[in-house]
């Protein structure tokens, strides 16, 4: 079963991600207290997944133990092939989102992580932007549902 595996917020960009229990999150805005929180947001700044199997394959791969959150996404999952999802619906406990794109890697990632190979590992594996379609609050171990397939 797919679900919700950890959440994290940054509220400016260039700061640690903080760790959650829930999130709320306004439809086309975002996530309340996050850096990309905007009234009339770019669909592409609302909110972005990744999955937690990528980021234990890279851990394993490269002996290393970076903690999941520090990957930067908002919501890390367990479970669910991210880029098969592309132009679909899908609900996240009682949100409704739309994945738009997958998110690239970025030399900031890199960076943050002092890993220089982030760029290359992550090509294809470094998640989700999505559009949130429906506001409500996402919760750790809400299950994660593909909608009107």
């Amino acid at each position: 079963m797919a679900e919700v595996f950890k959440l994290g917020i940054a509220a400016d960009n260039n700061q640690s991600i903080m760790e959650v229990h829930s999130i709320e999150v306004l439809a086309n805005k975002g996530i309340v207290g996050d850096r990309h929180f905007h009234d009339f947001n770019d669909p592409y700044n609302q909110l972005s997944l990744i999955e937690s199997e990528n980021i234990d394959e890279y851990n394993i791969k490269f002996g290393l133990n970076i903690p999941y959150i520090d990957f930067r996404r908002n919501i890390i999952t367990k479970g669910i092939k991210l880029n098969d999802l592309i132009g679909k619906k899908l609900k996240v406990g009682n949100v409704e989102l739309v994945a738009i794109e997958l998110c690239r890697p970025c030399r900031h990632l890199t960076e943050m992580l002092d890993q220089k190979n982030i760029l290359k590992e992550f090509m294809r594996k470094g998640g989700l932007r999505c559009q949130i379609l429906t506001s409500s609050k996402i919760n750790i171990g809400d299950k994660i549902e593909l909608i009107n397939i």
